[in-house]
């Protein structure tokens, strides 16, 4: 699998171990926190409901089903700005998506920031900058992963809104594949989410029999940041090795083993 939208907290790495603890068979497949979407190219499901509140990101991933040539050629037209202008394209065409919030704009930035690290300010503005040293993946080979990824996600439905809306349809049956903003990150996704609510709502999911799967916090070399869900709420517990910190290699030019855990209520 080859990554087409760069966003903070993807799963690639992780998504075929994932993968091992779905059930044999379900109905439909739910992803309220769709982000990079890993998962549900890797889980390949053959009905799915997914969202985000991010809506430039939906905006994009309708795009990257409804219309991959057109998106292929808006990368390709501001990628060349960008080898024939430097810098100013690119804080040209960031300045532009925190006005229009043009997905077009948000998959160039994604491509050509520092890292492939989306950040957002309090403001719910792009705000990191050019990776320099780096032009960005040539056009022509991010238009064959589009194309890929479009064939992949045809007939799935993408909503912008609250993950509490997205699963809402949800049903004994069907499984949900949760991803949210991490306790410890606060600050570094677009958004963030109530604990309390969030921990209500996975009470609502084990009462409504529904199953799910639930990556968050973990362990990060020495320190460990895992949270203390209410043990009614999940049976079952998993570490799942993520690679390195890329955070803290490009803060600190450390490397950090990274574990993440993985919650089945299962």
């Amino acid at each position: 699998m080859k990554p087409v939208i760069k966003w903070s907290g993807s799963k690639r790495t992780q998504s075929n171990k994932i993968k091992l603890f779905f059930p044999n068979s379900f109905g439909t497949y739910y992803e309220p926190f769709i982000g990079g979407g890993s998962m549900l190219y890797t889980i390949n499901p053959e009905k799915s409901i997914c969202g985000d509140i991010c809506k430039p990101l939906i905006d994009l991933w309708k795009e990257i089903r409804d219309n991959p040539s057109l998106l292929a050629d808006e990368y390709t037209f501001r990628w060349k700005r960008l080898q024939e202008e430097g810098y100013t394209a690119y804080y040209e065409i960031r300045d532009n998506f925190n006005i229009s919030k043009s997905p077009y704009d948000l998959l160039f930035l994604s491509r050509t920031c520092v890292n492939g690290l989306i950040r957002f300010n309090d403001k719910g503005e792009f705000n990191n900058s050019l990776h320099y040293s780096r032009s960005g993946i040539k056009p022509e080979s991010l238009r064959d992963i589009i194309k890929d990824w479009s064939t992949h996600i045809q007939g799935i439905n993408f909503l912008a809104d609250d993950y509490t809306i997205t699963t809402s349809t949800a049903k004994s049956g069907d499984i949900v594949y949760l991803d949210p903003p991490y306790f410890h990150t606060k600050g570094r996704y677009f958004g963030t989410i109530n604990f309390d609510k969030f921990l209500r709502y996975l009470d609502d999911l084990n009462q409504r029999g529904i199953k799910y799967l639930l990556s968050f916090d973990g362990k990060r070399g020495d320190t460990d940041y895992t949270i203390n869900l209410p043990k009614e709420l999940y049976k079952r517990h998993e570490l799942l090795p993520s690679g390195n910190s890329t955070f803290r290699k490009v803060i600190d030019k450390e490397n950090e083993k990274v574990f993440e855990s993985l919650y089945m209520n299962y």
